[in-house]
């Protein structure tokens, strides 16, 4: 058996072939084509190896954006929130409490694909979200819900929003201090598939929409989550593992630990994460990189504000010169250093008693940099304890959304063995077989 692993993104759509073993058998990479997207993946299915099995996910047209309504902020709106950093989706609004008009128009202008509707625990009041349920029913609105609060409102809650889209879940906070975000995870993916992926004028029939089984985030924080599984059953004290991916306009962050500790607070955590930060990236979102580091108080070089405003101008600039090339690193690391205090800041900073035990590095310039020792060296100092005993890796050749949807599919020792092919930073980028990684001509 071999798999054919498809990533369909906002700017590339990226194939990956692997053997049952694990074995990579061909990369290739094509510019996403909208509106029709099947146009992309034909082609790079045409320059990769036959495969008996094709999986597919995909976060082109922006993702999954989600928006929270809870009842109380520190609880029912934070444990929605949680669920959300788990769920591959780009959290654009929480509110919490009773919804006034101005709320709901606040909601609305965030844009929202889904609505993420939470409050109460099972038995307990139900006052909040039965009001938010009307005000979310009589408003212009017209995205899809995920009905995951007090379990005994659930068919009154149903009720008022009867003809719209709504998936009903358990309650992800089914008792003061318990967290069960697995339930409310699965119908967020559930809706993505069904009714928003269809919708975002990717492509012209419903084949697309068939082929994607995930959201990138979701497959490639299943891949995060496995890794930090292999980490555990490896070693008596595994680290957790920290995945950063930058883009041209956000910097994801992924950790996983393979235990969770006792809560200290009303809402635990789960034991897998993402962060997305919007405001940090290699294209549209460079200026923002350099105006967060001069008020973190980063050492910023002089030529880097320039070189992000051209970056923001042209958002297709390909670096050509030794210059460009340093700049591009440059922001990247920034990047890393923003993003990562962030997700520590909102993940409280448990990434257990060793931090990472891996850090990998993901994203184009990443991916295409000859050279990473001064990178990897800047990363050690700025992060300081959060790296002392993290190895660094780099995924040269996309491998961590392939892993997941292997993962995902069932194939959970393929993606093992495809998670291990992930180079060390000091490793140049080469594909399978010793050979370059193949990119496709096209728009």
């Amino acid at each position: 058996m071999t798999f054919r692993c498809l990533d369909v993104g906002s700017t590339w759509t990226k194939g990956v072939v692997v053997s049952a073993g694990g074995a990579v058998l061909g990369v290739a990479q094509h510019r996403t084509t909208p509106p029709e997207v099947l146009d992309g993946v034909a082609a790079v299915t045409a320059a990769l190896p036959a495969a008996t099995t094709t999986l597919a996910c995909s976060s082109a047209g922006g993702g999954l954006r989600l928006a929270v309504v809870g009842q109380e902020r520190l609880v029912s709106a934070e444990a929605g929130y949680r669920v959300a950093l788990s769920a591959g989706a780009k959290v654009v609004h929480v509110s919490s409490g009773l919804l006034a008009p101005a709320d709901v128009r606040t909601l609305r202008a965030a844009a929202p694909d889904v609505v993420l509707l939470v409050g109460g625990t099972d038995g307990g009041d139900e006052k909040v979200l039965l009001h938010n349920a009307s005000r979310l029913a009589a408003s212009r609105l017209a995205v899809p819900i995920v009905l995951a609060g007090n379990a005994d409102a659930r068919p009154a809650a149903l009720s008022s929003l009867a003809g719209r889209r709504v998936v009903a879940t358990d309650n992800v906070l089914p008792d003061v201090g318990e967290l069960a975000p697995g339930p409310a995870r699965a119908a967020i993916r559930e809706v993505f598939l069904r009714h928003v992926i269809g919708g975002k004028g990717l492509s012209r029939g419903p084949r697309f929409r068939r082929l994607v089984s995930t959201v990138t985030p979701d497959a490639v924080l299943s891949a995060v989550s496995r890794l930090a599984g292999v980490l555990a059953a490896a070693e008596e004290q595994p680290g957790a593992v920290l995945v950063v991916d930058v883009g041209g306009a956000t910097t994801d962050v992924y950790s996983a630990v393979s235990t969770v500790e006792a809560a200290e607070h009303a809402v635990a955590l789960p034991p897998d994460r993402r962060t997305v930060e919007g405001d940090l990236g290699m294209r549209v979102s460079a200026p923002g990189v350099v105006a967060e580091a001069v008020a973190e108080r980063l050492a910023v070089p002089d030529f880097l504000a320039a070189a992000a405003g051209r970056r923001h101008a042209s958002t297709d600039l390909v670096p050509s010169t030794p210059d460009e090339v340093a700049a591009d690193l440059e922001l990247a690391r920034l990047a890393v250093v923003l993003a990562v205090r962030r997700h520590l800041r909102m993940v409280d900073g448990r990434l257990g008693p060793r931090g990472a035990g891996v850090l990998v590095l993901s994203g184009g310039v990443f991916r295409h940099a000859a050279d990473l020792a001064g990178v990897e060296a800047a990363l050690r100092e700025q992060l300081g304890p959060v790296l002392r005993h993290a190895e660094i890796r780099v995924d040269r050749q996309g491998l961590l959304g392939p892993a997941g949807l292997l993962t995902q599919a069932g194939h959970p020792q393929t993606a093992d063995a495809v998670l291990r092919a992930l180079h060390p930073a000091g490793v140049d980028g080469r594909g399978p077989a010793g050979r370059p990684v193949s990119e496709v001509s096209g728009s």
